[in-house]
C-alpha cells in the first residue's frame, strides 16, 4: 500500500483523468457506507436494506457497481502504465501484490477488533475484489482487446447458470425437480462453502461472497473493463454517452428477462443479477459522463464525491473498522452506537428517518479522514 502525493493538480496527467468515473466511484462508496451502517436495521427505509433473497433493492446494486468501476479503472490504469513503458510482468506482479493486500485487509476487517481466529470469516467484500481483479488483470494483460473479455464473460455467466440449474447438489438433488431453484441452503454455492470453511460463513450455512459465486462476479468486473475499452475509443463524447446508455438499457432488459429463469439474487450473484446490476452501473456512469464530460458541470456538486472517490478503499476500510468499535465494544452493558442512537436519533418520531439520520452522520464522520487526505493531495493506492 502506498500513498501518492500530487504536488501539482494542474498537470496533464490529472487533466486527462476521467472525472465522471471518480464521481461515480465516490457516490458508490458513500452509499455503501450509508447502507452498511443503518441506525436501526428493523425500521430502515426499504431501499437501504438488502433483499432477503431473490429480488433486489437499490442497496443490492452498490457492491456490483463498485466492482464494475474497479474493472473499468483497471483498464485505464494499465493502459496508462503500458504507454509509459511498464512491462506486462511488472503490472501483473503489482496486481498480485494488490490482491494479497486487499485479501489481508479483508481479513482484518472481518476480525477487528477481537479477532476470534477459530471462527474468523474468510470471505468478504475486499476478498472478492482481490480474487476478481487478479483474474481480470491477468486476462487483460494477456489479451487487451474486447473479444477475449466477451468470450470469458459469456462462459462465466452461462457456466454458472448451468452449474446452479442443471447439476444435482449432493444430498439434495436436481434443482426444480427435487429442490427449489436457488434454495437458500441446497445450492452449489452454499454446499461448497460449508465444506471449505465450516463455522466461518457470514450467515452460518452460507455466505454472500462465497467461492463459486466469484465466477459470475468476474463478469461484473469484465463488463466494467468493456465499458473502459468503449470509452478509450476515438469516438466523440456524445457517441460514447449513447453507447453507455445503450449498454445500460441492454443490461437492464437482459437481466430482467433472464431473471424469469434464473432469478436476480445478490447473495448468489446470479448471472441475471450481473447483467441487471451492470445496467444500473452503466446508467449511473452515463449520467455522470453526460453531466461532467459533455455538459462540463464540474463545480460544486462533484466535490464530496471526488473526495470519497479519490480514496475509496481507504474510506471503506475506515468505515468497516469504525463500525465494530461503535457497535461491538461495550461501555457497561451497551455499545457506543446504541448509546448515541438512544439519546439522539431514537427521539425522531419517524423511526425510519431517525435511522437514516444516524447513517448520514456516520457517512459524515467517515468523510473527515478522506477529506484530510484530499486536502493534503494524498491518494492511497494499493
Amino acid at each position: 500500500m502506498t500513498a501518492t502525493t500530487v504536488t501539482n493538480p494542474s498537470t496533464s496527467a490529472v487533466q486527462t483523468r476521467l472525472i465522471s468515473l471518480d464521481v461515480l466511484r465516490g457516490i458508490t462508496i458513500a452509499f455503501m457506507i450509508l447502507v452498511n451502517n443503518n441506525g436501526d436495521e428493523r425500521h430502515a427505509y426499504w431501499p437501504l436494506k438488502h433483499a432477503q433473497w431473490n429480488g433486489w433493492t437499490p442497496t443490492d446494486l452498490v457492491f456490483p457497481t463498485f466492482l464494475f468501476v474497479a474493472g473499468l479503472s483497471l483498464v485505464f490504469s494499465f493502459e496508462s502504465r503500458l504507454a509509459k513503458g511498464a512491462s506486462k510482468v511488472s503490472l501483473f506482479l503489482h496486481a498480485l501484490r494488490r490482491s494479497i493486500i486487499l485479501f489481508a485487509l479483508g481479513l482484518v476487517v472481518n476480525g477487528f477488533p477481537f479477532f476470534h481466529w477459530q471462527t474468523l470469516r474468510i470471505y468478504g467484500v475486499l476478498q472478492r475484489f482481490a480474487v476478481c481483479l487478479l483474474i481480470v488483470s491477468a486476462l487483460h494483460l494477456w489479451k487487451r482487446g474486447a473479444k477475449s473479455k466477451i468470450v470469458v464473460l459469456i462462459a462465466a455467466l452461462i457456466g454458472y447458470w448451468i452449474i446452479m440449474r442443471w447439476i444435482p447438489v449432493p444430498g439434495y438433488g436436481l434443482p426444480t425437480r427435487d429442490i427449489p431453484l436457488l434454495d437458500k441452503d441446497a445450492n452449489w454455492v452454499a454446499y461448497i462453502d460449508r465444506h471449505i470453511f465450516p463455522g466461518r460463513l457470514y450467515e452460518g450455512t452460507r455466505d454472500p461472497e462465497g467461492l463459486l459465486s466469484n465466477l459470475p462476479a468476474l463478469g461484473t468486473a469484465l463488463l466494467g473493463m468493456l465499458a473502459a475499452l468503449w470509452l478509450r475509443t476515438k469516438r466523440s463524447n456524445y457517441a460514447k454517452f449513447l453507447g453507455l446508455l445503450g449498454g445500460a438499457i441492454a443490461g437492464l432488459l437482459l437481466g430482467k428477462i433472464w431473471g424469469h429463469w434464473f432469478p436476480i439474487n445478490k447473495k448468489l450473484w446470479t448471472s441475471s443479477y450481473v447483467l441487471f446490476a451492470a445496467g444500473w452501473s452503466l446508467l449511473g456512469l452515463s449520467i455522470c459522463y453526460w453531466l461532467i464530460e459533455i455538459k462540463q458541470w464540474k463545480r460544486g456538486w462533484t466535490f464530496p464525491w471526488l473526495v470519497f472517490g479519490s480514496n475509496a478503499i481507504a474510506a471503506y476500510v475506515f468505515s468497516e473498522l469504525l463500525s465494530p468499535l461503535v457497535g461491538d465494544v461495550l461501555f457497561g452493558h451497551r455499545s457506543l452506537g446504541s448509546i448515541i442512537y438512544a439519546h439522539v436519533f431514537a427521539h425522531v418520531p419517524d423511526r425510519a428517518l431517525g435511522s437514516l439520520l444516524y447513517s448520514l452522520c456516520y457517512v459524515a464522520v467517515c468523510f473527515i479522514p478522506v477529506l484530510i487526505l484530499y486536502r493534503k493531495k494524498i491518494f492511497i493506492k494499493i
